[in-house]
């Protein structure tokens, strides 16, 4: 049993297309998306262009950039492997994130728009102590922007490790540095109207390819979809492992079935999900690229369809890859789980399609990447050092200096933190990165908008106190020690026993945000309430806002 993986591992490793095929499409991909970007990046002096392209997107434009946003590769790798490998578990992957972008969108989305500039902490920061809020927030937009950033940095090197037949850490470091350099140089270049435009082009190569192998998988079968299910089954059924031969991909259950830990383990990772996109800074961010409400509505309406259309596809990918390439070989290739679509599209098509999808995967790493990025960095500027630091004292030409600097700092810290992260499924670090967000950023938010009362101490005592538990708990829990899919695998310091701790950090962070604003004897701004309830609802003053 021992030496399969090991055949199987070579066999991976020799029938995935040729290596300078994939590198050619690659370095025309990159060079394509930098020739955009410097075109469109020739306004970038004042901080509105940098960091929201002015205002000058119209809505299907946004739409689409939005959806290339979301979409990143934890929905394209990660959810197709999680698939492949566990059928219905995986799926609830994709379930998850597309709740979740609903629920942002009914809960906060336009609201948040309505209300803010730049950032995420204008808005939380609108009625309450400006110093202390715009720290917490920004502390908090760093923070899931990071975990973030380390999954697709992950995935860039599970990705280009399978295409280049890279087998060794050192030549996959040397990958995730790479992408992390042409990361920082797209944002240096581009500000968000560049990141824009390559999010746009990476969204209509994305739905367009998994459009394309989601026909070709399904005529395969006949476009029977029972019988992909069937052959599916059949094929995992015949795996050499006896743990993926055990699985029903149908049923639930693969992953997350037989103890109440497991399950519980499912019903945290879920509440991270469904609730997490509503704290995402990176996607809120996006709103504030459009000039007008009306055009922020339409955002939405592309965006849901986009993103509606594109998990639907990821089902009949991942249950196509389970039958068609099998989970064996997925599993002994360079990139683990994240290679399933890869070795899918090379079946389905040769080197030519696998070059294709592979360099759309990679142009979805590079596009969210650059998108994190800034918002990591515009987040800095305007919120710590333009607000914070300079108390409002600061020009534009500064302030994106400051952000161009913090881009480059992010950008190394990513490269650090995805050279550990690497061979992780994506997907799940994704779920990590929902999680903080979740509990640091969601709570507030929501009081914000809606609780008259709500103080400044709620709002650090909420803020402080789900990031704070959910970094605690992520570093003990079997996700980083202890379990052989482990960060790091060879110790174990875990004492909390869930992989992702949604079910205990979210509400711990709603309840510090009652108890921070019952004990404290805050005394908020009682117009600043009022304003902000009409700009919310009627997006009244928040166009004058957004021209300045």
């Amino acid at each position: 049993m021992s030496s399969t993986p090991v055949n199987l591992a070579q066999e991976a490793s020799t029938t995935v297309g040729e290596p300078i095929v994939n590198m050619s499409i690659f370095v025309a991909f990159v060079a394509i998306t930098m020739f955009v970007v410097i075109r469109a990046s020739k306004k970038n002096a004042t901080a509105s262009e940098f960091f929201t392209a002015g205002g000058g997107f119209t809505g299907p434009q946004n739409g689409v950039a939005i959806a290339g946003d979301y979409l990143s590769a934890a929905s394209f790798l990660g959810i197709s492997g999680a698939i492949a490998v566990y059928g219905y578990d995986g799926f609830l992957y994709s379930i998850g994130f597309l709740v979740a972008w609903l629920v942002a969108l009914l809960l906060v989305a336009e609201l948040l728009r309505n209300t803010g500039k730049f950032t995420m902490a204008d808005v939380l920061s609108f009625r309450l102590k400006q110093g202390p809020v715009r720290t917490a927030a920004a502390l908090s937009t760093l923070t899931v922007s990071l975990f973030y950033l380390l999954a697709q940095m992950a995935g860039a090197g599970g990705l280009v490790a399978l295409l280049l037949d890279i087998t060794d850490r050192t030549g996959q470091s040397i990958v995730i540095a790479v992408v992390g350099v042409l990361m920082i140089i797209y944002v240096l270049v581009g500000g968000m109207k560049g990141t824009t435009w390559v999010q746009i082009i990476k969204a209509v190569l994305l739905i367009t390819g998994a459009a394309i192998m989601t026909v070709l998988v399904l005529a395969k079968f006949g476009l029977n979809f029972s019988e992909l299910l069937g052959s599916a089954q059949e094929m995992v059924s015949g795996s050499a492992s006896e743990a993926v031969a055990a699985r029903d991909i149908i049923d639930p259950g693969a992953r997350y079935g037989g103890s109440g830990l497991s399950k519980l383990n499912f019903l945290s990772l879920g509440i991270a999900l469904v609730l997490g996109t509503a704290g995402l800074p990176h996607v809120l961010m996006r709103f504030y690229t459009v000039p007008t409400a009306k055009e922020a509505r339409r955002s939405v309406v592309w965006a849901i369809a986009l993103i509606g259309a594109f998990y639907l596809f990821t089902l009949v990918l991942g249950y196509g890859a389970a039958a068609i390439v099998g989970p064996d070989r997925i599993l002994a290739s360079a990139g683990g789980e994240n290679s399933a679509a890869p070795l899918l599209a090379f079946e389905l098509g040769g080197v030519i399609l696998l070059g294709v999808i592979s360099a759309v995967a990679f142009a979805t790493i590079l596009a969210v990447v650059a998108g994190l990025t800034i918002t990591a960095s515009a987040s800095f500027a305007h919120d710590i050092y333009g607000s914070v630091i300079k108390k409002g004292n600061f020009d534009d030409a500064k302030q994106v200096q400051v952000s161009r600097i913090t881009a480059v700092v992010i950008g190394v810290l990513a490269i650090g933190l995805g050279i550990l992260a690497n061979g992780q499924n994506i997907a799940f670090l994704v779920a990590l990165a929902f999680a903080v967000a979740a509990a640091a950023n969601l709570p507030t938010i929501l009081y914000s908008l809606f609780w008259r009362r709500f103080t400044t101490t709620g709002a650090l005592f909420s803020m402080y106190g789900g990031l704070i538990s959910t970094i605690v708990l992520i570093i003990f829990s079997p996700a980083v020690s202890g379990s052989p899919t482990a960060m790091i695998p060879g110790s174990d310091f875990a004492w909390f026993p869930l992989s992702n701790p949604g079910i205990v950090s979210i509400p711990l962070a709603f309840v510090l945000g009652i108890v921070g604003t019952l004990i404290s004897k805050d005394t908020e701004n009682t117009d600043k309430q009022a304003e902000m309830e009409v700009r919310s609802l009627t997006g009244i003053g928040a166009e004058k806002a957004s021209s300045h």
